[in-house]
């Protein structure tokens, strides 16, 4: 048994790494903490401290959220979205992340990656107004559709629920492929052959063993689109149309149209803590998973 190194050798070994350390947490303060405090600041105030304005500090835009049912509402079809797209994500993912780590090889998990990986490299209002084409009634699938099928269908599927869904998806599913990928690739094929070498099914293999062992890629992958798709708000106003009104499009409103930044940054804080809120209770259920 080693004896635990003394408090100022640990010190010591942190000393040289300080210079590293130091532009990632300048950078982290200057990017991330300074701005979430000036907009903690915001959401207690009146009004914007503009030369022309009076302001004080107020409550006041905290309790318009609990005063106004619309704001609460929205933000329940907020969080159902953000389930939503995480459970396709996971359905459709998971297993193009298995063909990757355990079926293909070479060329072709190289050529198959290069196109999960290909949303990255196009700006997201691309992705979103190439959608928007093939969504569109006369757009690309209707005129495929029209051409093959002896009758003439129209496929309008703009400015609705679904069409949000699959923006969504398309934006947020490199995620779930990368990170699944990386679980699955660490689990030894040796495993898999033993367990079908005793007479596991395929499906008891899959239940019993891949799931349990990629669970912690599959858990990083559900926070990294949930958290997002919570508060997202492009793809609802472009795709989504007047039914893509959720909590993200009213922060935006706030801050951009109505230009209320006191009520949209109470607004964001408050999904911030929902958020949290909802990731502190799954934690022991997915702790226990992993």
């Amino acid at each position: 048994m080693t004896a635990a190194p003394p408090p100022g050798a640990q010190h010591s070994q942190l000393r040289p790494a300080l210079p590293l350390l130091l532009p990632a947490y300048l950078w982290l303060t200057l990017a991330i903490f300074l701005p979430l405090s000036a907009m903690v600041f915001f959401s207690f105030m009146t009004d914007l401290p503009l030369a022309d304005r009076s302001w004080a500090m107020t409550l006041g835009n905290y309790a318009a959220f609990f005063e106004t049912d619309l704001y609460g509402r929205l933000l329940l079809r907020s969080l159902r979205l953000g389930l939503e797209v995480t459970l396709y994500c996971v359905l459709i993912g998971f297993p193009c992340a298995y063909v990757l780590a355990k079926v293909l090889k070479g060329r072709s998990r190289e050529a198959i990656f290069l196109l999960v990986i290909l949303p990255f490299w196009s700006n997201g209002l691309v992705r979103i107004f190439s959608w928007a084409i093939f969504l569109r009634g006369g757009g690309v699938i209707d005129s495929a559709l029209n051409a093959v099928l002896p009758f003439e269908v129209s496929v309008d599927l703009m400015y609705s629920y679904p069409a949000v869904i699959i923006g969504l998806v398309h934006s947020y599913l490199p995620y779930m492929v990368l990170t699944c990928y990386l679980t699955l690739q660490a689990i030894d094929d040796s495993l898999i052959e033993a367990a079908r070498s005793l007479g596991a099914s395929r499906l008891t293999v899959l239940r019993r063993l891949i799931v349990p062992l990629a669970m912690p890629g599959l858990i990083a992958g559900a926070v990294l689109i949930f958290v997002p798709v919570v508060g997202s708000f492009m793809e609802p106003r472009i795709l989504g149309g007047r039914s893509g009104t959720f909590y993200g499009t009213v922060i935006e409103d706030q801050f951009v149209a109505v230009f209320n930044w006191p009520l949209g940054a109470a607004l964001s804080f408050i999904l911030l803590a929902v958020v949290l809120a909802v990731l502190a209770l799954a934690a022991p259920v997915l702790r226990r998973q992993t």
